[in-house]
C-alpha cells in the first residue's frame, strides 16, 4: 500500500450521495488521501470515520466563496498539497425555459458553475507552485445534448465544458491537467430528492417540458449507471499517462454523444455552401483606375 505520506490527495465536493460519495469511497479504499466535503459534514462522517487522518470531513457550500477558501486551506495544511481536484458538486431543476425562475436559475449556476469557477480558483495556486496536478470537472452528458425541460441544467454544463476546455489549454504547460466527465443517467439522487422544479407550468408547454419532466423524475432508482463503476473509472482516467479531455461514462451516453456527432456533421455538410458564401471572396479583382 502506499504511504500515507506520499498517497495522493484528492479534495471531492459534494460527498453526501452519489457519485461524490463513491469517489470518495474508491479513494480512501485505495489507501489515499482525501478531503470529503459536504453542506454538512455529519453526511461523511461514517464515510471517513474509518480511515484515521488519511480522510478530512469538511463542510462545503460550494456558493459561498469564503468557505471554499476556507475549506481548501484546512485541506492544504492537513495534507500538504492537492493532487486532484474533483468538482462534483451541483443539482438539476426542471422547467421549460419560459418557466424558468430567475432566483432558481441564478442559485443553480451559482452550485454548478460559478461555484465550480471558485473552488478551481482556489486550488490552482498550489497546483502551479508545484507544476503538477489534475483538475476533473463533473459535467453531464447534458453539456454535449441538450432536451427540454432541463435547459437550465444543460446551459451550465455547456458552461462547464467551455470553461473547461479553455482551461486545459491554459495549465497544460504548467504540468496540470484537466479532465470533463460526462456521464448519463447514473443510479443517483439527481432525478430524485436532489432534483429542483420550477413551480410556474405554463399549459402550451405540457407535451414538450412537462412530459420530459414526468419521465426524468420517473428515472429515479433504475438508472443504467453505476456510481461505484463509475468512479473507478474516473480513477483509471486519472491515474493514465496521457488523460482524456472527455469521458463519458456509461452506454448510453456514448450513444447518445455519437448520434450527436452524426447529427453535427450532417447539418454543418447541409449547409456547407452558405457557410462560406459569409467570407470575403478569396480574389477579388483590383477596381480599375480612373
Amino acid at each position: 500500500m502506499t504511504s500515507p505520506v506520499t498517497s495522493p490527495v484528492w479534495f471531492i465536493t459534494g460527498c453526501s450521495t452519489g457519485l461524490g460519495r463513491a469517489l470518495a469511497t474508491a479513494v480512501l479504499d485505495r489507501g489515499w488521501r482525501a478531503a470529503v466535503t459536504a453542506r454538512d459534514p455529519r453526511a461523511v462522517e461514517d464515510l471517513v470515520a474509518a480511515h484515521g487522518d488519511r480522510a478530512l470531513a469538511l463542510p462545503l457550500d460550494v456558493t459561498d466563496a469564503t468557505r471554499v477558501d476556507g475549506a481548501v486551506r484546512r485541506a492544504e495544511d492537513a495534507f500538504g498539497r492537492i493532487d486532484v481536484l474533483v468538482n462534483n458538486a451541483g443539482y438539476g431543476y426542471l422547467a421549460a425555459v419560459e418557466e424558468g425562475e430567475d432566483e432558481q436559475v441564478r442559485a443553480l449556476f451559482d452550485a454548478n458553475f460559478f461555484g465550480l469557477v471558485d473552488t478551481t480558483k482556489a486550488v490552482l495556486p498550489g497546483m502551479r507552485a508545484r507544476r503538477c496536478g489534475h483538475v476533473v470537472n463533473i459535467s453531464s452528458l447534458g453539456g454535449l445534448v441538450a432536451f427540454g425541460a432541463t435547459g437550465y441544467y444543460h446551459a451550465t454544463k455547456f458552461a462547464v465544458e467551455g470553461l473547461s476546455e479553455s482551461l486545459a489549454a491554459e495549465v497544460a504547460p504548467l504540468g496540470i491537467r484537466v479532465t470533463i466527465v460526462e456521464p448519463g443517467a447514473f443510479r443517483t439522487n439527481w432525478s430524485g430528492p436532489s432534483m429542483r422544479q420550477s413551480a410556474t407550468r405554463i399549459d402550451d408547454y405540457e407535451g414538450t417540458a412537462g412530459a420530459r419532466r414526468a419521465a426524468t423524475l420517473a428515472t429515479y432508482g433504475s438508472q443504467p449507471g453505476d456510481p461505484a463503476r463509475a468512479a473507478e473509472a474516473i480513477i483509471t482516467a486519472v491515474g493514465a499517462d496521457e488523460p482524456p479531455l472527455r469521458l463519458l461514462l456509461g452506454g448510453a451516453a456514448l450513444g447518445v454523444a455519437e448520434a450527436r456527432l452524426d447529427s453535427l456533421r450532417t447539418a454543418f455538410d447541409a449547409w456547407r455552401d452558405l457557410t462560406v458564401s459569409a467570407d470575403f471572396p478569396a480574389d477579388v479583382p483590383e477596381e480599375a483606375g480612373g
